[in-house]
């Protein structure tokens, strides 16, 4: 890790508690791990707010690929947006079930449209968009 500055930090002890608890669970060794983390979700987050910089969202759709004119919509939805959308990959779950995974870099704004068409595409049976950062303002 590249340099580091402490500061001290003054919690209730429930909230203290609850955050061990946390950090516990979700595998983090020390408090500052957790943190850190925890800082940085909340800037991911910000970043997504301030909605025209640049920022990176994956799409999760699962859809039956016989729907009519299924395939032929999420295709076209994504070649008209070729400048946001970065690749998509496709997984053939069984014989009727596909996973499609769409990764998208550009504004907040412009990546939430696109995933909101995307998601509801009729015959999507469930899609996410998992928002994140281009990692160039965390550290």
């Amino acid at each position: 890790m590249a340099e580091v500055e402490r500061f001290s930090v003054s919690m209730a002890p429930g909230l203290l508690k609850s955050f061990d608890a946390y950090r516990k669970r979700r595998g983090y060794r020390t408090r500052s791990e957790g943190i850190r983390d925890a800082l940085r979700r909340e800037l991911v987050e910000a970043e997504w707010q301030a909605s025209g910089r640049e920022v990176v969202g994956t799409v999760t759709l699962i859809y039956d690929h016989e729907t009519r004119e299924l395939t032929r919509v999420l295709t076209d939805i994504q070649h008209h947006h070729h400048g946001t959308v970065v690749c998509t990959t496709h997984v053939h779950l069984d014989g009727h079930n596909c996973l499609e995974v769409v990764v998208l870099k550009g504004p907040a704004r412009q990546i939430q449209s696109i995933a909101d068409r995307l998601i509801a595409a009729r015959g999507v049976k469930h899609g996410r968009l998992v928002c994140t950062s281009t990692g160039k303002r965390l550290a």
